[in-house]
């Protein structure tokens, strides 16, 4: 149930973040989901795209280094309180939360969190526990996005 998400440094300047995504555009790959962090004089861009292989491919070529990391999407209520529910237990289990990003859901009451964890295989177990939905590369309409 990990997600392939392709992780994208770029300069901080004008242009590159347009250039980047009219490259994903023109080939024809949707953005899904996606965040752009700053860090000193670069940034990077995570992306669930349709297409993790063939966006990693483009975006070499274009001499933007590239890697897929894994990530666990999770749907959770959007009211007060359910990310800390979410996380409560998987702080119990020790696991971190490296970063994350959110989005709105597939309907009006729910919300998305896109989570990179310190042990991903154990967050998956501790989140099967506790019943949270977790999401597949198919309800993303990600090809060549999972993991066994």
């Amino acid at each position: 149930m990990k997600l392939k998400q392709i992780s994208i440094p770029l300069e901080n300047s004008p242009g590159r973040l347009q250039e980047t995504t009219q490259a994903l555009g023109d080939a024809g790959i949707n953005l899904h989901a996606l965040t752009l962090s700053e860090a000193a004089d670069y940034g990077v861009l995570r992306l669930l795209v349709s297409n993790v292989s063939k966006a990693r491919q483009i975006m070499m070529e274009k001499q933007f280094p590239a890697r897929i990391d894994d990530v666990i999407a999770v749907e959770i209520e959007d009211q007060a309180g359910s990310l800390a529910n979410v996380l409560k237990p998987l702080n119990e289990a020790n696991i971190s939360v490296r970063y994350m990003y959110a989005f709105s859901g597939f309907d009006n009451n729910r919300a998305v969190m896109i989570f990179n964890f310190s042990d991903p295989d154990k967050a998956i177990e501790v989140l099967q526990k506790t019943g949270q939905n977790i999401l597949s590369a198919e309800a993303f309409g990600i090809l060549d996005g999972t993991e066994s």
